[in-house]
């Protein structure tokens, strides 16, 4: 089988686009996806997508995209699981070129938080809980993720302000990224500092929900001219895995299955130990999850996924950089579109074209999307070809 390779990214700044609906941002991406990739023409469209029907009032919105992008007449179908849509909209893009019944796939991950605000955004948010056991009880993202967080740090003895480090990195590497919601390095007295939304998640422990579109375009490289000249990033290796929609119904709530599981699956499919990862875009819509994503994937021992990003090792220059454009907590999340970016991101480096934030010599990048707490994880391994 030809090697599944992405010849195209584009992506929108990543911020609050009051003035633009969901297909004027996804066009943009996709206009810049096309055009990078040198004009080559989608038979697919896989859109990643998770609130749109809530918040834009938008159903149908794979037919809503084509349409606008000139598109018609191409297979076109929304994906949508949680946070992880744009991760799961990348699997099924892959998954269709590398089957050999898609030529090229375009793959789109949109979200527009502005369409509604106040207590509707939380209301939406809160779908992709268990509706039945945890929403109907109030219960929001941010909550959750603060429970879970103040379990985490009472289990494994964590100081207040043990969890500084991610944000900290974020905003340090989001400074470089000018496609970032927020490009500013921020110091340790401004995160002690912070306001507190669910104790002891502070404002700087969940990354702002937000605008924007990321897009890709996949072929296979035995399909691309002879004359091609765009540095190439391979599909190698892909994995998904869902676990327990409720997080009261785990066996352990403080340890991700499903981040161990499709990263095992991606890394085994690209004949890659952990060792050989250069950079990994994790899932940093919280603090927590970033911790127990290291964890799980095995970079940490269980309980000292926090200690990576106290002591630097997932800075640029560390041990095993993450977050590297700045990931969720600075480029902003957004919603279903969030897997696109990191897949735009990664590529980014491996292309050698991340300017300020680049790591030298980097080959292999591990993307991981998850849905809710780990209901849903998508992983990627993404691998630069010479």
């Amino acid at each position: 089988m030809s090697d599944v390779v992405i010849a195209g990214i584009g992506q929108t700044e990543v911020g609050e686009h009051w003035d633009l609906g969901l297909r004027d941002l996804a066009y943009a991406a996709i206009h810049d996806a096309i055009q990078d990739a040198g004009g080559l023409k989608p038979q697919s469209l896989f859109v990643g997508n998770m609130l749109a029907p809530n918040l834009s009032r938008q159903a149908h919105v794979g037919a809503l995209i084509a349409d606008y992008a000139g598109l018609n007449g191409i297979e076109a179908v929304t994906v949508e699981a949680a946070g992880a849509s744009g991760g799961a909209a990348l699997r099924q893009g892959y998954l269709a070129v590398a089957s050999g019944f898609v030529d090229v796939a375009l793959v789109v991950g949109v979200e527009k938080f502005t369409d509604k605000v106040g207590a509707g955004v939380d209301e939406a948010l809160a779908t992709a809980s268990d509706s039945d056991f945890e929403a109907v009880q109030g219960m929001t993202p941010a909550a959750q993720a603060a429970l879970l967080m103040k379990r985490y740090m009472h289990e494994y003895e964590v100081p207040a302000d043990g969890f500084a480090g991610f944000a900290l990195t974020a905003h340090a590497h989001g400074a470089g990224n000018k496609n970032a919601m927020f490009r500013k390095a921020i110091k340790a007295e401004v995160y002690a500092k912070a306001e507190m939304v669910s104790d002891p998640l502070n404002m700087f422990d969940m990354a702002p929900n937000a605008d924007g579109a990321a897009a890709l375009v996949l072929t296979r490289r035995d399909l691309l001219p002879s004359s091609w000249a765009s540095p190439l990033v391979k599909v190698a290796g892909s994995g998904s895995s869902s676990d327990t929609l409720a997080l009261h119904d785990r066996k352990d709530m403080l340890f991700f299955d499903t981040a161990q599981i499709s990263a095992g699956k991606a890394l085994k499919q690209a004949g890659l130990s952990l060792d050989g990862v250069d950079f990994f875009e994790y899932h940093d819509a919280f603090s927590i999850f970033a911790a127990l994503q290291l964890e799980a994937i095995g970079f940490a021992v269980r309980g000292s996924g926090w200690k990576l990003a106290a002591d630097g090792s997932i800075g640029l220059k560390g041990k095993i950089p993450c977050a590297t454009m700045g990931g969720m907590k600075a480029r902003g999340f957004p919603g279903g579109a969030a897997g696109v970016y990191q897949a735009v991101e990664a590529a980014t480096q491996l292309r050698g074209q991340a300017e300020a934030c680049q790591i030298a010599g980097a080959r292999f990048g591990l993307i991981q999307s998850l849905g809710g707490p780990a209901s849903t994880t998508v992983s990627h391994i993404l691998q630069r070809l010479d």
